[in-house]
C-alpha cells in the first residue's frame, strides 16, 4: 500500500485561510494572496492545485474560483442528532469485529461513540482513544482497559489533539483502528475538517494492522479540507444501505471489504 504524507502545519493553516477567503468571495487571485500570506506565488499556485485535485476549485491563469463548498462542520452536540439510528446500527456491526484480547484504537466522533457503547459488555480488550466522550463511555466498563491520549482538547469535537497525542501513539501497534471521517471520496480519499485531527488520524492508520472506517452514506462524495489517507490504506468500510451504486462498485474495485447495514 502507498503512503500519503500529510501537509506541514504551516501549509494546512495557510490553506484554511485561502479556503475561508474563497468561501467569502467566491474567487481569489494569486497576486493578492502571495503578499497577504507571506509566501511566493509558486506556493500559492501549489495550494490552488491541491484544491483543484480535491474538486473544490476551478483554476484560472491568475487565480481560482470556488467550484464546490467543503461540507459544513458541526459541533459534537449537533452531530449527535444527525443520522443517529444509522450510526447506532453501524456501531453495532463494528462491535462484531472486536474480539477478546484485541488492542484497538477508537477515533473521536459520534459514529465511533456508537461503537464504544456496544463494547461496554465485552471482556479483555484494550482501547486507546483520543475522544473525551468515548473515554467517558468506557470509563466504568469492567472488561475494557482504557488508554487516553494526552494533548489539547478541541471542544468542538471533544477530540484530544496535538504533539502529545501523536507521541502517545508512537510506541504501540494496534490490532484494529476504528476511524470516523467527515468525507470519503473515491479519488481523494478520507478527509476531515481540522488539520491536527487529520495528522493524528494519519498516524493512527500507521500504527494499526487493520483500518476499519465507520461512515454513514451521507459522507460519500464529500471532500473536507484535510486529507487523512487515500482509500488504498483502508481494509474495511462499514456503511448503510443508502450508499450509491457508484460508491459501492468503486470501493469494491479498490479491494475494500464493504459491510452494509440495513
Amino acid at each position: 500500500m502507498s503512503k500519503t504524507k500529510p501537509p506541514s502545519r504551516n501549509t494546512g493553516q495557510r490553506r484554511e485561510q485561502i479556503m475561508q477567503l474563497l468561501m467569502e468571495r467566491g474567487s481569489v487571485e494569486v497576486s493578492e494572496l502571495a503578499p497577504k500570506l507571506g509566501v511566493s506565488t509558486v506556493t500559492i499556485r501549489s495550494d490552488l492545485a491541491a484544491f483543484e485535485e480535491q474538486g473544490l476549485v476551478t483554476r484560472s491563469y491568475g487565480g481560482a474560483a470556488l467550484k464546490r463548498m467543503p461540507p459544513q462542520e458541526h459541533n459534537i452536540r449537533q452531530k449527535d442528532g444527525l443520522n443517529s439510528s444509522l450510526k447506532e446500527r453501524i456501531g453495532a456491526r463494528a462491535a462484531q469485529l472486536v474480539s477478546s484480547g484485541d488492542n484497538i484504537i477508537i477515533d473521536s466522533g459520534t459514529t465511533t461513540m456508537a461503537l464504544a457503547h456496544q463494547l461496554r459488555e465485552l471482556r479483555n480488550i484494550t482501547v486507546m482513544t483520543n475522544g473525551l466522550n468515548i473515554a467517558w463511555e468506557l470509563a466504568d466498563a469492567e472488561g475494557v482497559e482504557l488508554m487516553l491520549t494526552g494533548g489539547l482538547l478541541r471542544k468542538k469535537s471533544l477530540s484530544i489533539l496535538g504533539t502529545q497525542a501523536e507521541a502517545c501513539l508512537g510506541g504501540y501497534i494496534f490490532d484494529k483502528l476504528f476511524l470516523g471521517v467527515d468525507g470519503c471520496d473515491l479519488q481523494f480519499g478520507l478527509t476531515t475538517h481540522h488539520e491536527a485531527e487529520a495528522r493524528l488520524n494519519h498516524m493512527m492508520v500507521e500504527r494499526a494492522k487493520k483500518v476499519i472506517v465507520l461512515s454513514d452514506s451521507s459522507k460519500f462524495g464529500r471532500v473536507s479540507l484535510h486529507r487523512i489517507v487515500q482509500l488504498d490504506r483502508v481494509h474495511t468500510l462499514i456503511t448503510d444501505a443508502g450508499i450509491s451504486s457508484e460508491y459501492r462498485d468503486g470501493l469494491l474495485r479498490l479491494g475494500l471489504e464493504l459491510i452494509i447495514v440495513e
